[in-house]
Parts: structure tokens; sequence; C-alpha cells
């Protein structure tokens, strides 16, 4: 598939996980956005984009997975005519016995879903082994292909994940002290009497068996979207998390003693410890030096892999490249200093504050530095890549040499109306956005459109109360209304409930000159239903799903009518 900011695309962001189809087990699977691809091209829409897909961990979060290249086993649809290995006779078993039905309504629960997927999985390995590998048939000289094909980085993961299963937890730091990193772990092995070894390693292939039948899949998505003119745009966040395979298998590669994250923003104040030092996501930093020894040979692996199942991709907080923004802790640690002042801080921490690594913005040779060093990289992976299929995520607080560097590399970036400023307070018009970018009112991290305008109308409403503050909050209610009202093409002349100006929102940003615009799921339904919130711990993250199922989306009696209305618009390729 070609793609050029020459032709205009638009597109829909929903998480895979929230997502209906007829046969998901709970959560959305590769059958859930067979059915998305379908309704996107039936919509006249260009572009299908989801949350990143690597397996998680406990935590269920896309963006703190165990692994940075391994798919998640919860994408992969179970029916037997997606997977052979599969009977009616297993998914009856399996699903009776984990009481499937109770929780089918309601938001992912990952405490039944997982085991009930992998249960089915391992029923399906079963019989695998029992006849395709044991024939040598076409099937098993595939997977062995494909395994043969895999071999820096699927064996590690594997024995990584049957470690994690042993002892029901990645943090291989509360594992056994001989099986705490790769090397160590594969010495224990060899040295287990042979039965024993031979079960572990039956464990592995296992492991090995779901990750090619999740490649095999997402691969065969990617070309049936491409069949019907969508576009698949993946995630890669750019860190990846201290108890994962990654680090279990090459630590040289990464700083544990530093914990990635963000600075302090006005759009996410959250608790205390966000509106103060910052979102910390527990993500070690990189060793970039050591990474330069191999030609960062583990990032062009992770962006050639990601190549495999998407057209198009972000790198979600591309800024990193440049400077990222690290913390002398771990997240663990971070109520702990949440209401602290800084020399607080430093006496606790050994005189460390957070700081953006390698260096800060605070003079004109480290801005040359930092760029420098970003375009080194980024210009290493866009090699593997390809011209226009690797995206940068520049939103936050923005250097102002990214953006002319992202530019110089043929890279697009993102573009939020509400965040985009001409003289601090004046948003800039959708028409004077490069045509080398992405617009889109918000990201998973986001409130939904609908949600910020209730809030405005309410304030508004409130701000006839007689005191003296809540008018001054009905004041810049108004502004921030009139604001971005009139960035999007329309006036509002009073209270107005977000049903008469939602149509209006996606019109605007339809005229915008950037190449790709992208609606939040619940943007483009006029919902306020949110999939996660930044620095929040709690079940509802990475867990709500759309209650509607996929294919009933074209009968929807208020939205299918607004898709017919845009679909022409849609199909700009101006």
């Amino acid at each position: 598939m070609e793609l050029s900011p020459e032709h205009k695309l638009s597109g829909i962001l929903a998480p895979l996980f929230a997502l209906r189809g007829p046969n998901d087990l709970g959560v959305g699977d590769i059958g859930a956005l067979r059915d998305l691809v379908d309704w996107a091209a039936e919509s006249g829409l260009g572009v299908v984009q989801l949350l990143p897909v690597n397996e998680t961990g406990n935590d269920h979060s896309p963006y703190n997975a165990i692994s940075s290249v391994a798919l998640d086993p919860l994408t992969i649809e179970l029916t037997p005519e997606a997977l052979p290995d599969v009977s009616a006779e297993i998914l009856a078993e399996e699903k009776e016995r984990f009481y499937l039905r109770r929780m089918y309504e309601g938001p992912v629960f990952y405490k039944v879903v997982k085991p009930l997927k992998r249960a089915i999985l391992h029923r399906a390995f079963e019989v695998f082994t029992a006849g395709p590998w044991k024939s040598k048939s076409p099937r098993a000289q595939q997977f062995q292909a494909w395994m043969n094909l895999q071999s820096s980085w699927l064996p590690g993961f594997a024995l990584f994940r049957v470690l994690m299963a042993e002892y029901e937890t990645e943090r291989w730091d509360q594992w056994p002290q001989d099986r705490q990193s790769l090397d160590s772990a594969r010495e224990w092995l060899a040295g287990l009497p042979l039965k024993i070894r031979k079960d572990w390693e039956l464990r592995m292939r296992e492991v090995m068996y779901i990750q090619w039948v999740a490649w095999m899949q997402w691969a065969g998505i990617k070309a049936y979207a491409e069949s019907k003119g969508i576009a698949l745009m993946g995630d890669i966040p750019f860190g990846v998390g201290l108890y994962s395979a990654d680090f279990f298998c090459e630590p040289a590669i990464f700083d544990a003693h530093w914990s990635g994250g963000a600075p302090p923003e006005p759009a996410f104040q959250g608790d205390l410890f966000t509106a103060r030092w910052g979102q910390n996501w527990g993500v070690p930093l990189y060793q970039w030096d050591v990474l330069k020894q191999t030609d960062l040979h583990w990032w062009r692996q992770r962006v050639r892999k990601v190549r495999e199942v998407f057209h198009v991709f972000r790198i979600d907080h591309v800024l990193g490249f440049y400077r990222i923004y690290g913390f002398p802790w771990r997240p663990e640690r971070n109520n702990e200093f949440a209401p602290l002042e800084e020399a607080a801080v430093a006496k606790r921490t050994g005189g460390e504050l957070p700081r953006f690594y390698p260096n800060a913005d605070d003079t004109a040779a480290h801005k040359l530095a930092n760029r420098q060093h970003g375009e080194c990289l980024l210009r290493a992976l866009a090699e593997e890549t390809g011209r226009y299929a690797l995206i940068g995520e520049d939103l936050g607080t923005v250097p102002d040499y990214v953006r002319p560097s992202l530019e110089s590399l043929d890279l697009a970036g993102f573009k939020v109306p509400m965040w985009e400023k001409e003289w601090d307070t004046s948003l800039t018009p959708g028409k004077l956005y490069g045509r080398l970018s992405v617009a889109t009112y918000a990201t998973h991290d986001h409130e939904p459109l609908r949600v910020l305008w209730d809030r405005w109308m309410r304030t508004i409403a409130f701000g006839d109360s007689g005191r003296a503050e809540d008018a001054v909050a009905r004041d810049v209610a108004w502004w921030e209304v009139r604001r971005i009202a009139a960035w999007a093409g329309f006036e509002v002349p009073r209270i107005m409930d977000f049903e008469q100006v939602h149509e209006r929102f996606l019109v605007g940003l339809l005229a915008c000159n950037s190449w790709i615009t992208i609606f939040m799921v619940t943007d483009l339904f006029g919902t306020g239903q949110r999939f996660n919130v930044p620095g929040e711990v709690a079940d509802s993250n990475w867990s709500e799903r759309i209650d509607l199922p996929v294919r009933e989306w074209g009968n929807d009696r208020r939205l299918a009518p607004l898709m017919a209305r845009l679909r022409e618009k849609f199909k700009r390729t101006d």
C-alpha cells in the first residue's frame, strides 16, 4: 500500500480490546478488527489506528508490555475457521468451564479472559503437536520455518514467558536468583535432568506456537485491510517495561537506575504527583552508547516487526528520541515524593532530581546536541520503514527544534487543535497546518470532546450564581468554547447541547490541511467514554468496551446517518 501526503486520508482510532465481535470471548480480537475494517471501508475512511498490540503484563496496559515484539494472545481470533486446531467442542467446553456468559456484556474482565484464551490455546497446541507437528505436515513445516526466522527474539521471550507463568508474575526480580536473566536462566535450564528439561522446552514450544498463530493472523488481517483500501496504523511506545522480556534478555542496553516519563503538563493534572512532578511511566532509560555499538539492532528489529503487521505506525512520545524526562525513583515510590519540595526530594535521592536526559533544553548547545541525537536515531529507523511509514507523536511540551527536525526527516507529527496556538491565545487555523501532519482532537490519553464540551456548558450555566469566582470561570469557559468553535468554523451564540455541535466539530477537523485526520472512536460517536486516564491506577483503565458490536454500527439510528453524511468528506484525496 502506497501512502503519501499527496492524498488525504481520514481514519478512526479504537482500542482493539474495546471492540465487540460475534465470537470475541470477552475482549476485542482479530475478528472484531476485521469487522472494523469492513465498516471503515463502507464509511469512506482510509485508516484504522490501534493502540499497541504487544502482550501485556498484570497491569494490562498496552504501553507497559512484557515484550517489544511478541503479540498479545488476547488478540487471536479463536474459532475453528480462524485456527484449525480449535474445534467447536473445545470452545464450548472451555467457555462453560470459565462461565463466559457472566462477563461478556461488561468491560474486559482480564482475570477470566486471559486464562480462558490461554486454556483454549493450550488445547489447540495439544491438537497441533498430536497431529500436524508429528506428521510433518505443511503447517508443521511452516511453523518450523517461521521459528527459524525469529531466532533473535523468540527463544529468549519463550523462556521469559514460561518463567513468568511458573511464578505468576512478570517481575523477574521475584524469581529464583539463578533465573533472573536470560544467560543465568539458560544455564539453569541446561543443568536440569533431561526429562524435566524436555517438559520446560515443550512449554517454551507452546509459547512459540501461540506467537506463530498470532503473527499469522495479524499478517492475514493486514492483507485483508489492504484489499479493502484500509491502512492499518500501529503504535510503538518509546519505552519498554523494566519487567519485560527485553530487559530480561538484554539488560545492558537499559539504564534501570532512571525511570522515564514526562514533565508536568497543564493538560494532565490528574493526582497530586502528576500535577507536581509529571508522569513516571516506570520504563528504564536507554543506554544509547551501547545500542549504537550494534547499529541500533534492537530498535531496528522492533520497527521491522511492526511493519510486518501495520502499514504505518506512530511512535508514542517521539520526543524521547531527542531527550527523555527521567525520575531517579520507580513509580512505586511516587506517593512518597508527591508532597515533597525539591530540597526534601534531593535529600532522599542523594542529590538527584527529575530531569531531562541526556540534556535539558537550557542552552543553544544542548538543544543542538539533542536535535542531532534524535535525528541520528530516527534516521536509522526510517531506513527500516521506508518513507512516510513512521509518524511521531510530538505532543506535550515540544522543544522548538523538534517539529522542524521531524519535517526534515519526512516524518509526520501530530496536531491537536486546542494545543496549536498563535500569539499564545489564538488557535492556529487548520488550513495552516503543514500537510505532513496528523490532526486529531484526542488520543487515548485525552478527555473526549463531549466531556470537555459538557464541562464548559456546566461552568457557563453556573456563572450566574452571583459568586465572583463563578463569573470568572464562566467567562473563561465562553472564551474556550468560542475559540475552538471558531477554529471548527461555526459560532456558539448561546448554551448548546453537544448533539447540536458534534457534527460541526467533525467537519471542522476534516477541513484542515493535514495529511491524515484521525477521530478517536468516542469523538466520532459523540460519547464520553474513556479508556485510559494517565497516572491513574484503576481497573477501569484499559478495560472499557464499546457497547455496540462493530457489525451493528452500520444500523445504529444515530451513527449510520451521520456517517452517510460524512462519507464524501472522508473520501477527499486533495
